[in-house]
């Protein structure tokens, strides 16, 4: 199964919005319009749809979330999907989404973090189409600091593109802008030096395979389904490995160990050829750091472990391509990943 990669966008093209997970309350909604005005700065046009209400846990009933995002996928005047952001429960569309229909359609961005990894990373494995794990709609304002990109950079790139990111000289510590207050922040607070780190050892670090991954508490979740399958993947597309990046959206060291304990046993890191975490602001335990917890889980994997990447929940953002050819490079002078749309 060879990935497939969505046309790239051009000025005209149509994004949907539609949020398969939570919605946007009210005090939200201007935050909302001012990414939608930057999405139609780039010269797109938004199509708006009906499943947004976040007055609570999801947007609308399950078989409304999925009947949006199946029509916005397999339409073909919409040329990428893009959720305000993440939320708790998207799994419950896994059994609705139509994935024959999927496979056949022309592929479409889809793009998100966090809670979306539970569709993004099935949609790839299971159809081959390329998705993209990245800054989410509601985040588009901010500006992209020096050696990163925004999603909508990679989403406007031809197949063949290659494009490299590097790590960010300072990231957020704590904390999330109050977007009721000041819906027009455009300007994270990256108040604290930090650089990736390698956690299994010492040595240079250069390894090329597929990039696959997404969020560790929802991606756990799938384990012993048909939706997690990357050795599959590996087998039909990515017979040279795969690189496989994980990132902890707030569980502490002790349930991040188990779930990646988890992941490790149901397979999923098996034709990894190395592993890249996410920077994370999720606590420690008393016995247990977050590195701690990733090297219990996955020491005995044998391949390298890249911590502190700018993929999680803590900005800036590195936007992934689950299913393009990755080369990571991590050395005392130089630490980025190059992603080839190939």
């Amino acid at each position: 199964m060879a990935v497939r990669y969505p046309r790239p966008l051009r000025p005209g093209d149509r994004v949907g919005i539609t949020s398969p997970s939570s919605g946007v309350g009210e005090k939200h909604l201007e935050r909302l319009h001012v990414a939608i005005r930057d999405v139609e700065a780039r010269g797109f046009e938004v199509v708006l749809g009906q499943c947004m209400d976040g007055s609570g846990h999801v947007s609308a009933p399950a078989v409304e979330r999925a009947d949006e995002l199946m029509s916005m996928l397999t339409d073909p005047g919409i040329r990428a999907v893009v959720p305000p952001w993440g939320g708790e429960t998207a799994i419950d569309l896994l059994p609705l989404l139509d994935w024959e229909r999927l496979r056949a359609a022309e592929p479409t961005w889809l793009v998100g973090f966090s809670d979306l990894s539970t569709i993004i990373t099935p949609l790839t494995l299971l159809t081959g189409a390329a998705t993209l794990h990245g800054n989410n709609l509601m985040d588009t304002p901010y500006r992209v600091p020096e050696g990163l990109l925004s999603w909508l950079d990679i989403v406007e790139a031809p197949q063949g593109h290659r494009f490299t990111q590097s790590s960010s000289s300072h990231h957020r510590h704590m904390g999330w802008d109050d977007y009721a207050a000041v819906p027009e922040v455009r300007d994270h607070r990256l108040d604290t030096p930090g650089q990736w780190t390698r956690l299994d050892g010492n040595g240079d670090v250069e390894v090329e395979g597929r990039l696959i991954g997404g969020c560790i508490e929802t991606l756990c979740n799938l384990t012993g389904t048909g939706y997690l399958d990357t050795s599959a993947f590996a087998r039909a597309g990515a017979a040279d490995g795969l690189l496989v990046y994980v990132e902890a959206a707030g569980g502490d060291a002790f349930t991040i160990c188990r779930n990646l304990h988890g992941l490790r046993l149901a397979g999923f890191f098996d034709e990894a050829n190395a592993v890249l975490v996410g920077r994370t602001s999720a606590p420690g335990a008393s016995s247990l750091s977050q590195h701690e917890a990733v090297l219990d889980a996955l020491g005995s994997l044998n391949v390298p472990i890249i911590a502190d990447v700018e993929c999680g929940h803590v900005p800036p953002y590195m936007p992934i391509v689950n299913g393009a050819r990755g080369r990571l490079v991590h050395t005392s002078a130089r630490s980025e990943l190059t992603q080839m749309l190939n």
